[in-house]
């Protein structure tokens, strides 16, 4: 079987993605089967594979993004569904897709979970300048996911206002678009000097988390190729 629906990602056009403002990214419906979807969200790891990310510092004085975090490798012990996807979004069609669309020719793919639980929030932030886009996959089922709660990732429109560098509020903005994140969707957008985003605080359940996998393209540096020569993944987060 397959993950990805190929004919959903071939559709996408690039010029209307690479025109979206305030910067290229799209949030549609489907760009996994729904046979794949099912498989992928009842096999998802379990999250005491996970390292607590919580109170780190970051930079330019923004708050920490407070969270579970699971960083892929081939050694890691994950259900065969999840393996048989990865194995597609390394394929050669996947990759080509991501060319297309987001107008590069060189990257690698990194690829991480995030689970967040009640109370915490992604603040406003631009990612690193070595990303250069991000698919995020959404596995919250309507029937397990109240939008009340939260969760929905913001895109920010700053008017071209702010510095990377600094650490606006989500009430700073010029303009907050809240992308759909319940069942089958996904939010692929490129970085851009003002690619801002961010999740405001959740209010969930403390039995429940808000569960995202995340593709990373990413510039491979000379820094990067060295940790790899020693065996370590490049860092990837934002």
């Amino acid at each position: 079987m397959t993950y990805l629906n190929f004919a959903r990602l071939n559709a996408i056009d690039p010029v209307a993605f690479q025109s979206e403002k305030p910067y290229p990214w799209i949030n549609p419906h489907g760009l996994l089967t729904k046979t794949g979807y099912h498989r992928l969200l009842e096999t998802l790891p379990d999250v005491t594979l996970f390292t607590p990310l919580f109170g780190e510092s970051r930079k330019y004085g923004q708050q920490s993004h407070d969270r579970f975090s699971l960083d892929y490798n081939d050694s890691l012990d994950i259900a065969q569904p999840w393996k048989e996807f990865i194995a597609e979004l390394r394929g050669k069609d996947y990759q080509n897709f991501l060319r297309r669309l987001l107008g590069i020719r060189s990257f690698e793919l990194l690829l991480h979970w995030h689970y967040t639980p009640n109370g915490c929030s992604v603040s406003p932030h631009c990612d690193s300048k070595r990303k250069l886009g991000s698919h995020i996959f959404y596995f919250n089922p309507p029937q397990d996911w109240n939008p009340a709660w939260g969760g929905e990732t913001l895109i920010l429109d700053d008017g071209g206002r702010f510095d990377y560098r600094s650490a606006p509020h989500f009430e700073d903005f010029e303009r907050v678009t809240a992308v759909e994140a319940l069942g089958n969707r996904s939010l692929l957008f490129a970085k851009t000097g003002h690619s801002w985003h961010g999740i405001r605080e959740l209010r969930c359940p403390k039995d429940h988390l808000r569960k995202v996998f995340i593709v990373v393209a990413n510039r491979c540096t000379p820094i990067d190729r060295l940790q790899r020569f020693f065996g370590r993944s490049p860092i990837s987060y934002d």
